[in-house]
């Protein structure tokens, strides 16, 4: 094409210098000559098509005008090209973008009809009436046709041409060009069409009218065959092919187009309408990861659960491989909402991100214990899932067991303005009002993501965990990508540097070993019918309501998400991640190819000596044991749980000088949790041995063994109404080490009761400030202030 444009210039240039006094008026017209073709042929909007990453049809969208018109092809089959050479332009590659011959014929053919029954118009006239769509036949129009298709055909290759037509040749209806043809009549792509489907699709352009089924079907199959034998008499098949092609039955009832992924393909017309997007989709997971999802459907559906998203995403290059938006529901239930893109309450899902922020930042080690008591916060009370307490908990199984108070009390330690800076280095986007208006409930459900940021956020750690030690210690500046979506875009993952991104390997790695415990309280019974050699790091979460159940997991080479819920917000009792979400992850994974697990960052870690009990950094009387921590873990504090006491020689009673020979006394190292901790820890802990008390003869030796377990210090307690309308009283709470002692109660130091055993008190107090004093036997008491407020 470029050489034919650079000789008709030379010779252009040539003859300006010959004749010079007619050069100017020469000149404009051959301007207007070479300008006539305008830079973009076809203005018309196209459809947006998407495919897969083997070059599948998932899905198409009209285009703005109402038609099916795909974006050109790079190539046209040969097939058709043969076809509709020979059907319309036989001497096509011949011309020069008019046939003289076969106007003449048309002019005589017409002249004697006495109308218009043969156009002898070449292909590359017709690509130009096509282009000029809405101009009349007239003698004067053809003259314009000639003179554009000569341009034409100075400016495009033969090949070009032909492929501008098939884009834009009227097949019947609303179904311009030849792929949408292909897959609008016999459902499949142009290059895989028969001799007789190419040869049926190249007379249609002509009379398009006739594809309409049960009408013209005898004109139609005659105008098939004299193409056909035609072909064969050229020698372009031969004859066997012939006589198998005629028998070919012609197209009935329309096909519909495939819509195996109809939510990527709404989020790509967004951003890019009217192309053709290869994409990054497998073509078979996408099918296979649709049919568990429309199994899903229909089991959730039965209990009002209409709605579910699922994203499969490869770590190594942040490709998308399979986008399922939404389930197969119907138009009542939001089907054409994608969930992936949409803003929901998080659950438990962001609780591995502050697990491996406070490792990573020396907060925390793996076994360190995190009470998991009563707790009220400023007016916010956490349960966990169970409404039970363990009393203490180590780190790592208050993640894996998802524990709500525990995760609440690493966060209020970490701090709620810190994660929510941390949570901004991950692009969270719908994390997006300020931490005071999230507060402690960040970390339980109280903000909201969608799936997109999430499986991107995961991706990200295990690409910083695979490169770091896959390359010496590593990481790339980087590493929290986008996703991507098409099949020729390149991720850019900055350059290499020795400082972590974000989180550094380290801590990754001791996160997922946490999630990688399959282990959940929520229904463990389910999790024995799992295969338990598919191993995954992965999280599930709930929402306040049931709204929202999800899933998350990853190994080395994936990461798959899942959502499942209303997309109306609607919560249903049995909505659970453990028991929704959860199913779809591991029946995703198990289509997916068994990975390793990840590689131990050893750079990135360091071993240390923990206490065995508390999990936390070994003081010379804690039993030990070797831990690999992140490189801050060093730095953590030493267990603040062991004591040492002094002992009688039966280590029945606790004693000193006053009352025991110093010959006599028996030194040991004692595990001692505070109070709260202690009353709960020790019915979850058979071996928990609470402090022996002292001698009654000892001095000076007694001391505070007891502590509220409700209220909190400086409580606002909210007095609430029953249905009869009747006060409830508050139920004060106490824990106490000594189990068969008494305790003494005092409100605003007027006595109230006495306790023995079970240590709760009701009290329906006035409304305002109060004081409550507890006292034991001994003498030690302890005291709280709260507030009353009647609603």
């Amino acid at each position: 094409m470029k050489n034919k444009l650079i000789t008709f210039v030379q010779r252009i240039i040539n003859w300006v210098k010959e004749n010079k006094k007619k050069s100017v008026i020469a000149f404009v017209l051959l301007l207007l000559y070479y300008f006539a073709i305008p830079r973009t042929l076809f203005q018309e909007p196209y459809s947006t098509v998407i495919e897969s990453k083997e070059g599948e049809l998932l899905g198409a969208k009209i285009a703005r005008d109402g038609q099916w018109r795909f974006p050109a092809q790079d190539s046209v089959p040969d097939k058709f090209k043969k076809c509709i050479v020979y059907f319309e332009d036989e001497y096509f590659y011949k011309h020069p973008g008019f046939n003289p011959v076969a106007m003449i014929n048309a002019i005589k053919q017409n002249r004697k009809a006495g109308k218009v029954v043969r156009g002898g118009s070449t292909l590359t006239q017709q690509v130009i009436r096509l282009s000029r769509k809405g101009k009349g036949r007239t003698y004067f129009e053809k003259i314009i046709e000639i003179i554009l298709a000569t341009r034409l055909e100075l400016g495009y290759s033969k090949n070009e041409i032909v492929e501008l037509y098939a884009a834009h040749a009227p097949f019947g209806g609303n179904v311009v060009g030849l792929e949408m043809a292909s897959w609008r009549y016999f459902g499949v792509q142009s290059n895989q069409l028969s001799w007789a489907e190419n040869a049926t699709l190249a007379v249609l352009p002509n009379a398009p009218s006739l594809i309409y089924p049960g009408k013209n079907q005898i004109k139609l199959l005659n105008k098939r065959n004299r193409l056909l034998l035609k072909l064969h008499q050229e020698d372009v098949i031969d004859k066997q092919t012939y006589e198998l092609a005629i028998e070919e039955p012609l197209p009935q009832k329309p096909y519909d187009l495939p819509q195996i992924a109809p939510h990527l393909l709404q989020r790509i017309a967004k951003n890019e309408e009217g192309t053709r997007v290869k994409t990054t989709v497998d073509f078979a997971l996408q099918n296979r990861v649709n049919q568990i999802a429309k199994y899903y459907y229909n089991q959730y559906k039965q209990n009002e659960v209409h709605n579910l998203a699922i994203l499969v995403i490869d770590v190594s290059n942040r490709n998308v491989m399979s986008y399922v938006g939404n389930a197969p529901a119907d138009k009542y239930h939001q089907k054409d909402v994608d969930i992936i893109s949409a803003p929901r309450s998080t659950g438990s899902i962001l609780k591995p991100l502050l697990y491996a922020s406070m490792l990573d930042d020396g907060e925390l080690l793996p076994n360190t214990l995190v009470a998991d008591v009563p707790t009220q916060i400023s007016g916010y009370t956490p349960e966990n899932y169970n409404l039970t307490f363990d009393g203490a908990v180590p780190a790592h199984r208050a993640l894996s067991r998802s524990l709500n108070i525990p995760a609440v009390l690493m966060l209020q330690d970490f701090g709620v303005n810190k994660f929510y800076e941390e949570l901004q280095k991950f692009k969270l986007r719908d994390i997006n009002k300020t931490p005071d208006h999230y507060g402690l409930s960040l970390i339980l459900g109280g903000a909201e993501s969608n799936l997109w940021d999430l499986c991107r956020t995961y991706a990200g750690l295990s690409s910083t965990l695979n490169y770091f030690t896959s390359n010496q210690g590593k990481y790339r500046t980087k590493e929290f990508a986008e996703i991507n979506y098409k099949n020729d875009a390149e991720v850019d993952f900055g350059e290499e540097s020795t400082q972590k991104n974000i989180l550094g390997s380290g801590s990754i790695w001791l996160t997922y070993n946490a999630m990688e415990e399959v282990n959940r309280p929520e229904g463990d019974e389910a999790w024995k019918f799992y295969d338990s050699s598919l191993k995954i790091a992965w999280k599930t979460g709930t929402s306040f309501g049931n709204r929202d159940a999800w899933a998350i997991g990853t190994n080395s080479k994936y990461v798959v998400g899942v959502w499942v819920g209303n997309a109306t917000g609607e919560g249903r009792p049995t909505l659970t991640g453990v028991s929704s979400a959860a199913p779809i992850l591991f029946d995703v994974f198990n289509l997916l190819p068994r990975q390793k697990w990840f590689q131990t960052p050893y750079n990135d870690l360091t071993a240390v000596e923990v206490c065995s009990l508390s999990g936390y950094l070994a003081k010379e009387e804690c039993p030990k044991i070797k831990q690999w921590v992140s490189v801050k873990g060093k730095a953590t504090v030493v267990c603040p749980y062991h004591k040492t006491v002094h002992l009688d020689k039966t280590e029945q009673f606790q004693v000193n000088s006053s009352c025991e020979s110093i010959d006599n006394i028996v030194t040991k190292s004692w595990f001692v949790l505070p109070p709260v901790m202690a009353w709960y820890y020790k019915s979850q802990h058979i071996a928990y041995q609470p402090l022996p008390p002292f001698k009654e003869d000892c001095q000076g030796t007694q001391s505070a063994t007891m502590d509220f377990i409700y209220p909190k210090p400086n409580s606002k307690i909210y007095l609430t109404k029953n249905f009869n309308s009747e006060v409830q009283p508050v139920i004060l709470k106490v824990a106490y080490s000594e189990r068969d002692k008494e305790l003494f109660w005092y409100l605003d130091d007027v006595y109230k009761a006495t306790t023995k055993t079970f240590h709760e008190l009701q009290i329906t107090p006035t409304a305002g400030t109060h004081h409550i004093t507890v006292v034991d036997a001994y003498g030690n008491e302890i005291r709280r202030k709260i507030e009353i407020i009647r609603e």
